[in-house]
């Protein structure tokens, strides 16, 4: 099933899901998303994701269900799974990936952390796929080039030929066209797309494209057709060509092409320069396979005078035999060639090595071991003798005749003059070639790994001297790692005093547990001099229980201030704004409680007012109280418009703070 460039996220919770498929869409990633594990597995029996981004903690069929289930289906076994989850605790942390997860996000998480680690997984992923994919083509290659260079008569594997070489060049058609002398004729041998084509004569004058093949001996890639310049003459005559990208890689003969391996797509084919490469190992191979077939009967012709040679050198090996001894008992292979490469002697090492008997071996050719790759190389080689050229220290790539191809190191001496004869002395460093490549892309990986983190990381030797500062630290300090990398001490980083003491916390058992530190908050220094906050977590470089170095992760934290900072101000503003309402509510029962006392008195100075009417003096006393406590109210009501509470109308025009209807707990009462 196809491999779709979809991240599938599993969470049951609705808020959950909708945030993570938000980040995910902000960060440009496309995603699905299922709230259950049945609806998981209804997807899965379909569909092969990116990566699967799945929480745990669900109703049955839970992650732990959901993982299991992808890690036991061939066609999801490879499927990265990176898994949500709120548990801390080491026990579960263990049980994650024991169960098959390849990385975990801690809930809550940072969306910058989330989409980091995902592309991380995708980057291995696809890696994984290019490599894989590069390896069958190499195999496809290789199967090929034996098949062609183990038989003489070629024709019954041509048609499977062109077939595997249009798979691996992701081409419509491909074909071997051989020349005729002239040039003018060439002759098709097979096609991918038609077995019985075969021996099928053509105008060579109708494909300028082969035509300047044979021309210059040079491969020649068209990825456009109907625009280039080859083809003007062509288009003038005829129809457009019905092929819009073409590549043609020559057969070479010794002096010359002697034919093209001629490639054909539809559509605009990408040619990268890896396939072109593994499809011209192919055409090298059947280079050779051609020329065998062709000089077949001339090799019959001289079968007895291979013969007489072949006793030649039998007698010339005899002359060997008194060095047995050593070769016999050394521990490197070592095979005895004439200046011409032909195999004279080889010893046990050797043929244990090579995986040929020594009957085998004498009738072989040097170059006749190594790869067809190789063998330009292997004969160059053989002419620098007779220059006194003997390379040492050789990295070679032989056939073996069992298994896979081998890589030789080897060193060539002329140590036995009077026989005029080379030594070659060799061991096996395939596994260690293999080797040295897989921690060469295990180093640069994780290398990438640790660029891309977003948290600095920087680790130093026991003398304090830097050797890894990460971008995410140059960020963060505002250094190049340039010029900090094997140049700058790492106390630097730090406040004076405070490295030593980094360093005697993590040395300190009783701290967190001797040769780490966790989440410890310290104030940093940037390459201005300015602090900076960060939560460090460090540990010692071990090596056999030794400290030989150590490593800190550093988390910037000055926007966390920064946003702790703004809370702190809002909630003083709220606490003000808190007690400015008190105040109001104070205020407010005050006009309450003055409310009814004023409406008294008012009422009854009226009333003695309107009694006294007669007695000026007590009328007087009697208005001054009204206009006194008409004044009063009026202060009541400003009280009550200040703290936006109604009031009603009382006797002499005042405004008087009515709370009860403002707190809506009166709603029948009457004015005085």
């Amino acid at each position: 099933m196809a491999f779709e460039e979809t991240i599938l996220v599993v969470d049951d919770d609705a808020v959950s899901r909708h945030v993570l498929c938000q980040t995910l869409s902000d960060a440009g990633l496309n995603n699905v998303a299922c709230d259950s594990g049945n609806e998981a597995l209804a997807y899965l029996a379909d569909h092969v994701p990116q990566v699967v981004l799945l929480d745990l903690v669900m109703p049955a069929p839970d992650g732990y269900a959901i993982l299991q289930h992808i890690r036991q289906t061939p066609r999801l076994a490879e499927v990265p799974v990176v898994v949500l989850t709120a548990l801390e605790s080491d026990e579960e942390i263990e049980r994650v990936f024991a169960s098959g997860a390849d990385d975990y996000v801690h809930k809550p998480f940072r969306a910058a952390e989330l989409i980091a680690r995902l592309r991380g997984q995708m980057r291995v992923r696809e890696y994984v796929e290019r490599i894989s994919q590069r390896e069958r083509h190499q195999q496809t290659v290789l199967e090929l080039t034996q098949k062609l260079a183990s038989t003489l008569d070629i024709r019954d594997i041509l048609f499977t030929v062109v077939q595997r070489v249009a798979q691996v060049a992701h081409v419509d058609r491909c074909s071997i066209v051989l020349f005729a002398e002239s040039g003018d004729l060439g002759y098709v041998l097979a096609t991918s797309d038609d077995e019985q084509l075969r021996d099928l004569p053509i105008d060579l004058g109708k494909y300028p494209e082969i035509r300047e093949v044979f021309r210059t001996g040079r491969a020649l890639v068209i990825r456009d057709a109907a625009r280039h310049p080859l083809f003007e003459v062509v288009r003038q005559r005829e129809a457009a060509p019905g092929f819009n990208s073409l590549a043609l890689l020559p057969i070479l003969h010794d002096h010359g092409p002697m034919g093209v391996l001629f490639l054909r797509s539809k559509g605009r084919a990408a040619f990268h320069a890896y396939d072109l490469s593994l499809v011209t190992t192919v055409a090298n191979a059947m280079a050779i396979a051609l020329r065998n077939a062709r000089i077949l009967q001339s090799l019959r012709a001289e079968t007895e005078k291979i013969t007489t040679a072949r006793q030649e050198a039998e007698r010339r090996v005899q002359l060997f035999r008194r060095y047995a001894d050593f070769f016999e008992s050394a521990a490197d292979g070592m095979i005895v060639i004439d200046r011409t490469g032909q195999i004279l002697f080889a010893n046990p090492r050797a043929r244990e090595i090579i995986g040929y008997t020594e009957t085998e071996l004498t009738a072989l050719r040097i170059t006749g071991l190594v790869t067809p790759e190789g063998r330009e190389r292997g004969e160059r080689m053989l002419r620098g003798f007779s220059d006194g050229i003997y390379p040492r220290g050789v990295d070679i790539v032989i056939s073996h005749k069992s298994t896979e191809p081998i890589t030789i190191n080897v060193s060539f001496s002329s140590v036995l003059h009077e026989d005029d004869a080379v030594l070659c002395t060799f061991r096996d460093v395939t596994q260690e070639r293999q080797t040295a490549i897989e921690l060469k892309q295990t180093k640069e990986f994780l290398e990438r790994v640790i660029d891309s983190s977003v948290d600095g990381i920087v680790s130093a030797n026991l003398k304090g001297t830097v050797l890894l500062f990460n971008r995410a630290a140059a960020r963060i300090f505002g250094y190049a790692p340039s010029d900090v990398v094997g140049k700058m001490r790492v106390e630097r980083l730090y406040p004076q005093g405070v490295a030593r003491d980094i360093m005697r916390r993590i040395r300190d058992p009783e701290v967190s547990g001797y040769g780490r530190l966790e989440d410890y908050r310290v104030d940093m220094l940037g390459a201005g001099g300015e602090q900076i906050p960060v939560t460090l977590s460090a540990s010692l470089v071990l090596d056999n229980g030794r400290p030989i170095g150590s490593v800190g992760i550093f988390t910037d934290i000055r926007e966390r201030l920064r946003m702790q900072e703004r809370l702190e101000r809002a909630q003083e503003e709220l606490r003000g704004r808190e007690r400015m309402a008190i105040v109001a509510e104070l205020a407010g029962a005050a006009a309450h409680e003055l409310n009814q006392p004023l409406t008294s008195v008012i009422g009854y100075a009226e009333l003695l007012r309107r009694k006294l009417e007669e007695e000026p003096q007590l009328s007087s006393a009697a208005a001054v109280i009204i206009r006194e406590s008409e004044r009063m109210a009026e202060i009541v009501r400003k009280v009550g418009k200040i703290t936006k509470y109604e009031t009603k109308s009382y006797v002499g025009g005042a405004k008087i703070l009515d709370l009860e209807k403002a707190s809506g707990t009166d709603p029948g009462a009457k004015d005085v």
